[in-house]
C-alpha cells in the first residue's frame, strides 16, 4: 500500500513540474500581450482627444478593442484594432 501512494506522489510530482513552467510561461506571454494592447489603446486615446474631427469608425474599433478580454490572441486582437483607430484618426487630423 505505502509504494502505491509513494508511486502516486511521484507521478503526481512529475505531472506538476511538467506542466508548471508551462503554465507560468502562458501567463507571461499573456501579461505581455495586454500590456502591448493597454498600450496601443491609450495611444489611440491620445489621438481620439487630440483630433477634433468625429472619426466614426476610428470610435468603432477603439471601442470593440477595449470591450476585448482573454487571452494572448484576444490581446493581440485588440492591438490591431486600437493601432488602426490610431492610424485613421492621425489621418484625419492630418487632413
Amino acid at each position: 500500500m505505502i509504494w502505491l501512494i509513494g508511486g502516486l506522489v511521484l507521478i503526481g510530482a512529475g505531472v506538476v513540474s511538467a506542466y508548471l513552467p508551462r503554465l507560468r510561461a502562458h501567463a507571461a506571454r499573456k501579461r505581455a500581450a495586454w500590456a502591448t494592447a493597454k498600450a496601443a489603446i491609450a495611444a489611440a486615446g491620445v489621438s481620439r482627444d487630440a483630433c477634433a474631427a468625429d472619426v466614426p469608425e476610428a470610435r468603432r474599433l477603439l471601442a470593440e478593442a477595449e470591450a476585448l478580454s482573454g487571452g494572448p490572441d484576444a490581446a493581440r486582437t485588440a492591438t490591431e484594432l486600437a493601432e488602426r483607430a490610431d492610424r485613421l484618426w492621425q489621418e484625419a487630423c492630418d487632413e
